[in-house]
């Protein structure tokens, strides 16, 4: 299994959908009828911040009690998403919170009589608390009384990271090189690495082997493009005892012809939970594109004081646009000694770095703090110390915003763990509205009155998305 050519791949794929233009149409158009007629809300929950990069105009909750859930219900938007963070989160607490919030939906939507697709937005290069979410999930929304549901979606394609899935190959892409996401840096993490790029074996694998790769269905490419709706409707029905069904994917249309035929099939009474990409969650409902957001858009009234840019992603993309974003004129750049919590001296650099950001955003001058690059790696270390040492240094970084005195013109923050805590802790956001894309992949928040700094912009950038200019430009439109 090795790299392939993602314009040869695109060139292939593209001839089989030649002549079948006409049924994607017509999939198309029954799609919005379908997603228009199905009643139900999509509630998708979230392990971090970054899954919100392909919608806009729709709500994010960060607490999860039944009188916001009820709201996001009763609401007028045909779905809604929870941050639970829970990538951050050891194995024991995120079996709680999902126990906890599939109660919760549970109980909502009885009172209200609206039923829901419940799908769990992932990674789209596979780290995560799989299977255990989605099992959890299962199995508490069937105690609670759910009928019985009979199979997974799994769906990981994400169109602006790269990340693509083809003959059942999960990609990512460099340039014009796709490479098998096992073999990235991706499939190494400390936390939640894996092996296998071959997602019926990565099912194999993550599962312990309860599900095997030649059990799992696949919906292939050629099914997609040639608009087998019956098809693939007929495989979906074969699917029993939570069996996994695999997505292959190339562009937004293949999730479409698929969503066509997935939303026939529930209308006959079969039940699925999901993991999947954020691309999955805009094409099941139905949000149209909408252009780059603009300054004007973004900042909503004339600031005079600085933004703050929080790094604190350690990807080599991440460190290689840290670099690009040096080109940009004007900016005050920061080290924040990430390593000093090998010493418990994290409350000292912290105060350290505030003192020193509040004067130069006072200034009107934008900052940008970052963590040390080199990832703090000690020998004999475990997958669970890892995670605390790593939640503590991002305990530490968020500070650098929930601490602040002075209101920031705007806040970015770059990396998963980084943009919740941010978002959650510093900011204090119990509800967000998506504003849109500073950049693809590059969701905004436009955060809530009850927040520390309300009505300002927070511009989420995931550690594993953009080219190496991406946070130049995101920053550059800002300032």
């Amino acid at each position: 299994m090795g790299n392939i050519s993602y314009s040869k791949t695109v060139e292939k794929y593209h001839s089989m959908r030649e002549d079948f233009e006409g049924e994607i149409r017509e999939c198309k158009k029954q799609l919005k009828k379908r997603i228009a007629e199905s009643g139900r809300k999509i509630v998708v929950l979230d392990d971090d911040p970054t899954g919100v990069q392909a919608v806009h105009d729709v709500c994010v909750f960060t607490e999860f009690d039944t009188e916001l859930l009820r709201e996001g219900f009763l609401g007028s938007d045909n779905l809604f998403f929870l941050l639970t963070n829970s990538r951050a989160l050891t194995e024991e607490q995120t079996t709680v919170l999902h126990a906890q919030i599939a109660g919760n939906l549970m109980q909502v939507s009885k009172e209200t009589g609206i039923p829901f697709l419940l799908l769990s937005r992932g990674d789209s290069t596979l780290r995560g608390h799989y299977p255990l979410e989605t099992t959890v999930l299962k199995e508490t929304l069937e105690e609670k009384g759910e009928s019985v549901f009979d199979g997974e979606i799994i769906v990981p394609f994400f169109a602006a990271g790269g990340r693509v899935t083809v003959d059942n190959i999960h990609y990512v892409t460099y340039g014009d090189e796709l490479i098998p996401v096992g073999k990235t840096e991706f499939a190494k993490d400390k936390t939640f690495g894996y092996q296998s790029s071959d997602l019926r074996k990565y099912v194999e694998e993550k599962t312990g082997g309860s599900f095997l790769s030649w059990e799992v269905t696949c919906i292939s490419l050629e099914e997609l493009r040639k608009a087998k709706i019956e098809g693939i409707k007929e495989k979906l029905k074969r699917v029993k005892n939570f069996g996994k069904v695999i997505v292959n994917a190339l562009d937004s249309t293949d999730l479409q012809v698929f969503c066509l035929a997935l939303y026939e099939t529930i209308a006959e009474g079969r039940q699925f939970l999901f993991r999947c990409g954020a691309d999955f969650v805009k094409e099941l409902g139905g949000i149209e594109d909408k252009p780059l957001l603009t300054r004007l858009e973004m900042v909503t009234k004339e600031e005079k004081r600085g933004g703050i840019i929080v790094v604190g992603s350690h990807t080599e993309k991440t460190t290689k646009q840290l670099e690009q974003l040096r080109n940009l004129e004007g900016l005050v750049f920061m080290e924040f000694n990430s390593d000093l919590v090998l010493q418990d001296q994290l409350d000292q650099e912290v105060k350290r770095v505030i003192e020193e950001t509040q004067s130069f955003l006072e200034e009107g001058k934008s900052v940008v703090i970052y963590t040390k690059r080199k990832l703090l790696e000690i020998k004999g270390d475990t997958k669970e110390q890892a995670l605390v040492r790593s939640v503590k240094i991002s305990e530490a970084v968020q500070r650098l915003v929930g601490d602040l005195s002075c209101r920031p013109a705007f806040v970015i923050a770059k990396g998963g763990i980084t943009s919740s805590d941010i978002g959650v802790k510093a900011l204090r956001v119990k509800k967000a509205l998506v504003l849109g894309q500073a950049q693809p992949g590059v969701p905004v928040w436009k955060t809530d009155e009850g927040s520390k700094f309300p009505g300002i912009p927070y511009i989420i950038f995931p550690g594993n998305v953009g080219k190496e200019d991406t946070l130049q430009q995101v920053v550059e439109e800002l300032l």
